[in-house]
């Protein structure tokens, strides 16, 4: 007899954010230091210490009651009824320690509980960049590193490698990124019952589901800490790994806080903005009223200003700006009369974005920290452009002639390749509307089997028909995507369509655009072999056409 066949159960987990603080003194200092200062008075909260199931650590919780909601009195006001419902926000904090770190569990409003000052800003990112599934990215937000304070945000509702969501990989600080991460031991993998688990990374917190038994909490937080360990981060988001900001108080951090401590002087610098702190942006559009103190003095605005936060520093003497800024306090509320927090008090130089030169560079300041403009830009197009070449094609093109040569060399050689079958030559067939009237658009110069746009261009050591390439294609893509006419015309070119049988249907969908370059030489495309004005010009095309869902791939085009 076959016995029936057992079902292991579903691990217990809670979806949780979680936290590194960041403790120089070692793990076993007195936990509650951790816990900021104006909580630790409240009479509301219970700090217990524990051990258990080989867990050590400190448990605080509590319930703080706002008093009446601050809409009680408009209601009344409009239908004549008494209304007294009362704001009540519960918080939970799970600290834990372990050989390596202590981490925070947070519950409700419990976030709010720890000193801003002890959290490692590098903790997220440096989990995600080490373990997302490459082609299970949903989510990518950055901060622009320039002195306008704008932050965007790529999502997607399906997971997909960073290199579709066509995003700049210079200028900006990625502060949050979601995926799914399917080869680590976490608790929640552990049935084999599901194959991946989607995580949130912030710059300062991982959000993921934890293991709700003190030895599987134990075993998650060491697959987190395996993973942070790992030297380099997954090749696709390297860029986001490089970007660092500058440590310590050296020759340089102390220059550039100098210039800024002159910007300061000027609540109209132009150098100067609001940047908003990354644990507050998903609440910030919503937020009804900022709460702004020093001291013993509190303001309440509906938008936050930069002269909101420069009121209290612009005046005082050099050298004590910044240090005064970080003595202000902002903090967000869900409604008018500031019952209900949606942010702690954070402090107010995290607030603040500046742009500063000096000695030929450009340095970025955001969220109390320094970043060098540029320092990552080299690399961050080297490693972009091999990913690109290496790429396979999705289309195959013979070699070029050595006696195709002269003006009409191109044509001859797009000729000869759209002889082969599924292949059609485009070339020389424009598409002339009222908007290109001078000589009409060329859509591509082969269409490939796959509905391929296929460009070719000849270029020996010139960077200027590789940037007419690079446009042509761009362009192209632009106007099937927005030019109705442009549509139509092309749809109506192509072969088969008389009979129904066209291989692009009207909606087009992904295209493929393919640029097929012959070097000097017939020498294989790569960032060695590309001019360097080029290489740029390339990625500038390759980020515009992705962000209207269309792949891009590379094809060297031998000589014979």
């Amino acid at each position: 007899m076959t016995s029936p066949k057992t079902t292991k159960r579903p691990a217990s987990t809670r979806k949780n954010s979680l936290y590194r603080l960041r403790t120089p003194e070692g793990t076993y200092l007195d936990l509650r230091t951790l816990i900021r200062e104006s909580h630790m008075k409240r009479e509301q909260y219970a700090f217990q210490p524990f051990h258990h199931g080989g867990i050590d650590g400190l448990l605080v919780t509590g319930t703080v009651a706002h008093g009446p909601a601050g809409w009680c009195g408009m209601v009344k006001s409009l239908t004549g009824i008494e209304v007294d419902e009362e704001n009540r926000s519960a918080a939970g904090l799970l600290l834990v320690r372990t050989q390596q770190a202590v981490y925070t569990l947070t519950y409700g409003m419990g976030h709010h509980l720890i000193d801003p000052f002890r959290l490692d800003w590098d903790f997220g990112l440096e989990f995600a960049t080490r373990c997302l599934d490459e082609d299970g990215i949903l989510l990518v937000r950055r901060q622009i590193m320039d002195s306008r304070g704008r932050t965007d945000e790529n999502a997607t509702t399906r997971g997909e490698r960073i290199a579709d969501f066509g995003i700049e990989r210079v200028g900006a600080i990625v502060t949050k990124i979601s995926g799914t991460v399917s080869k680590i031991p976490l608790t929640y993998l552990s049935s084999g019952t599901r194959r991946t688990v989607r995580v949130v990374s912030s710059d300062s917190s991982i959000k993921l589901p934890i293991a709700s038994t003190p030895d599987e909490l134990l075993s998650d937080l060491h697959a987190i800490e395996d993973v942070c360990a790992r030297p380099d981060p997954i090749p696709e988001l390297g860029f986001i790994d490089r970007i660092r900001a500058l440590r310590g108080k050296t020759e340089i951090v102390t220059t550039l806080e100098a210039k800024l401590e002159e910007l300061l002087a000027d609540p109209d610098s132009p150098r100067l903005a609001i940047g908003v702190p990354s644990e507050c942006l998903d609440d910030y559009p919503t937020t009804e009223t900022f709460q702004i103190s020093k001291s013993t003095r509190t303001v309440h605005v509906q938008d936050l200003e930069l002269s909101d936060l420069l009121h209290y520093v612009h005046e005082r003497p050099a050298g004590s700006r910044l240090s005064a800024l970080k003595d202000v306090r902002v903090q967000m509320f869900s409604d008018v009369a500031c019952d209900v927090p949606v942010s702690g008090r954070i402090s107010g130089h995290r607030w603040l974005t500046a742009e500063v030169t000096h000695s030929g560079g450009r340095y970025f300041y955001s969220q109390g920290r320094w970043y060098e403009i540029g320092v990552e830009y080299l690399a961050s197009i080297e490693e972009e452009l091999n990913e690109l070449f290496s790429r396979a094609a999705s289309v195959a093109l013979p070699p070029w002639p050595r006696h195709f040569v002269g003006k009409d060399a191109e044509a001859r050689y797009n000729e000869m390749a759209a002889e082969q079958d599924g292949y059609t030559l485009f070339d020389k067939k424009t598409i002339v509307t009222p908007k290109f009237r001078g000589g009409g658009l060329e859509i591509c110069d082969i269409l490939g089997p796959q509905n391929q746009l296929i460009c070719v261009k000849q270029s020996k050591d010139k960077t200027a028909p590789l940037n007419h390439l690079f446009a042509q294609g761009t362009v192209a893509v632009e106007a099937l995507r927005n030019d109705r006419q442009v549509r139509e015309k092309f749809l109506a070119a192509l072969p088969g369509n008389d009979t129904g049988d066209a291989p692009v249907k009207d909606e087009l969908g992904a295209l493929t655009l393919v640029y097929a370059i012959l070097l000097k030489d017939g020498v294989t495309i790569s960032v060695g072999s590309l001019f360097a004005f080029a290489q740029v010009s390339l990625l500038q095309a390759v980020h515009r056409l992705r962000a209207m869902n269309a792949r891009v791939e590379i094809v060297t085009i031998r000589r014979c």
